[in-house]
């Protein structure tokens, strides 16, 4: 399910909960503590962070509130018969089989097969990067292991940095609410000579900045950062499926064991059975 439905949840519980109440909406929609809230907000990402993360920020955002999943289990399908299919022509032809596919993969009968994981560049360029290691190196698979340990850990870095960045700035929300209320109140010291019922609806109106700061953390950019994370992780465990068939492979493992040990690294939510993948395999056959 998309993360906008939470989204809207959040709205409907908070706002329909609030004119049950006969609450008063004009004391909430306040455009000038809006402007001083998420103005300083913004203003606060650009200090903190360069245009790299901000635009990484937007991108992660915008795929975090419409995907519900980075992958899907026939995209870690698709993955197994991909490295099922190159393992098999290496076994066949040679280690200088793959060559012309891996340098040119879109005019590749293997890669042309599967166009989801042709149009991932990230994926794409970590299945070449890494059989151009094999290729023009002699590389162990200790060593392969380890190498290929560190570049995910690295992209995963990256691609989880926006998600902490909004974290961060969630954050400082529920603060800078505080500076709209504390704001208001001095406002509302200024006219302390005024009858009770509008100093209340003055003080009403500052404390409503609080509100929107907390409401904006807790409700919407928090969890918002927490999905990213979580999809971030997920381009993580995909990675992890490739290594882990490659790094068995090249230890002298046969391709369909090495299929099976990548297969076992799914998430199991994600996970083909064993019986699902080996018909699958038979149809390539």
């Amino acid at each position: 399910m998309p993360a906008i439905v939470g989204v809207l949840v959040v709205l409907f519980s908070v706002f329909v909960g609030y004119a049950l109440a006969k609450g008063n909406f004009s004391i909430l929609l306040q455009p000038v503590e809006l402007m001083i809230i998420f103005g300083a907000a913004t203003g606060a990402l650009l200090i903190a962070n360069n245009m790299t993360i901000v635009k990484g920020i937007i991108q992660g955002a915008i795929k975090a509130l419409t995907k519900p999943a980075v992958f899907t289990k026939d995209d870690f399908v698709d993955l197994l018969l991909l490295l099922n299919d190159i393992f098999k022509k290496i076994k066949k032809e040679g280690l200088i089989s793959i060559e012309q596919d891996i340098e040119n993969p879109e005019a590749s009968k293997i890669f042309s097969a599967y166009p989801k994981i042709l149009a991932n560049h990230v994926v794409l360029d970590f299945i070449r990067d890494t059989f151009r290691s094999i290729l023009t190196t002699n590389i162990s698979h200790y060593e392969l292991d380890a190498l290929l340990e560190n570049e995910i850990e690295i992209i995963y870095h990256e691609l989880a940095e926006p998600a902490h960045r909004l974290s961060a700035l969630a954050d400082s929300m529920p603060g800078l609410g505080l500076v709209a209320a504390v704001l208001g109140i001095i406002l509302t010291m200024g006219k302390i000579d005024q009858p009770p019922a509008v100093m209340a609806h003055h003080l009403s109106i500052a404390i409503a900045g609080t509100f929107v700061g907390i409401l904006t953390c807790y409700g919407f950019m928090a969890p918002l950062s927490a999905r990213m994370e979580k999809l971030a992780m997920e381009e993580k465990e995909y990675l992890m499926v490739i290594k882990t068939a490659i790094v068995y492979f090249i230890g002298g493992g046969a391709p369909q064991i090495a299929v099976e040990f990548a297969r076992r690294t799914i998430p199991p939510h994600m996970r083909p059975s064993f019986a699902e993948l080996d018909a699958k395999l038979k149809e390539r056959k």
